[in-house]
């Protein structure tokens, strides 16, 4: 009777690892496939301060390198000229590829990105060296700046710690990277000259939001990935943030009841596998408060 019953047990755990084995390889190869199929995810918000409707493209987290190439960055880009925007807003961690590497193929395809009010980014964490940032001899200072005159070269004006008046009520604001780069807030919000208008901030990295000022009309981040992986029920098990899960996706509050998004971005970095947790190009539909 024991050996009849370790025999039976034997197979009840060989059953349970096989059927485990099987849904990891399926979740596996559900992650992988899903890892370059990404959707437009279509908001709509009011804004304080807004005199008239816009239409806003927000595209963050590309990670060019390994896993993401430029016929990824391609299909993004046609996919945000089709909705046809009045302004394309890109949240950083462009590259993911260590300096030197050749990164026009990138450039080439934003350099097709199409929006009446112009093309602005901030940098990210991985735009700041995680990709051979221990290179010696290297002046990031000089690098960085060689980086944003070549995206300039291809009509992205990245914004770090200042602000554009793109229409005559709206400023766009662009902070620094919060873990890498040396964010200015205060800089980043000082009003341009002439009458009052709405804010929109770009911040790579959302966890910038409890620490915001009053006045800030939508705040628009990326960074988290979603978590890149989530679970039912659970969510994400890692998001990197200090704040855990609250910033991890979606429409959230930061300081002073500030709106912000932070989108699950399209691209990925460490392993090429989202689950639950598709990529996604926002497209924002902001309209005037009501009197």
């Amino acid at each position: 009777m024991t050996s009849l019953a370790s025999s039976v047990t034997r197979r009840r755990v060989l059953k349970l690892l096989g059927s485990a084995t099987a849904a990891a390889g399926l979740l596996g190869t559900a992650g992988a496939a899903q890892t370059y199929r990404f959707g437009v995810t279509r908001e709509q918000r009011t804004v304080a301060g807004l005199r008239s409707p816009l239409r806003v493209a927000f595209l963050t987290d590309l990670h060019y390198g390994p896993f993401m190439r430029a016929g990824s960055v391609s299909a993004w880009v046609q996919a945000t000229n089709a909705e046809r925007p009045d302004l394309v807003l890109l949240g950083g961690d462009y590259l993911d590829v260590e300096p030197g590497h050749d990164v026009q193929p990138l450039l080439n395809e934003l350099r097709e990105l199409r929006a009446p009010l112009g093309v602005y980014g901030v940098w990210g964490n991985h735009d700041y060296g995680s990709f051979g940032e221990g290179r010696r001899g290297l002046d990031w200072t000089v690098y960085r700046e060689a980086l944003r005159r070549a995206f300039a070269g291809v009509g992205i004006k990245v914004l770090r710690n200042e602000n554009r008046a793109v229409r005559e009520d709206l400023d766009v604001a662009g902070l620094d990277d919060l873990t890498r780069g040396e964010p200015d807030v205060a800089a980043t919000l000082r009003p341009a000259a002439g009458p009052p208008r709405a804010t929109l901030l770009l911040s790579h990295n959302p966890d910038v939001l409890p620490e915001l000022p009053q006045g800030v009309g939508l705040v628009l981040c990326g960074h988290t990935h979603g978590g890149q992986v989530r679970l039912p029920l659970l969510g994400a098990p890692l998001v990197p943030s200090r704040y855990g899960q609250r910033y991890a996706m979606g429409w959230v509050r930061g300081a002073h009841d500030t709106p912000a998004y932070v989108s699950r971005g399209l691209g990925v970095t460490g392993v090429p596998l989202r689950v639950l947790c598709e990529p996604e190009l926002t497209l924002l539909t902001l309209t005037p408060e009501e009197p």
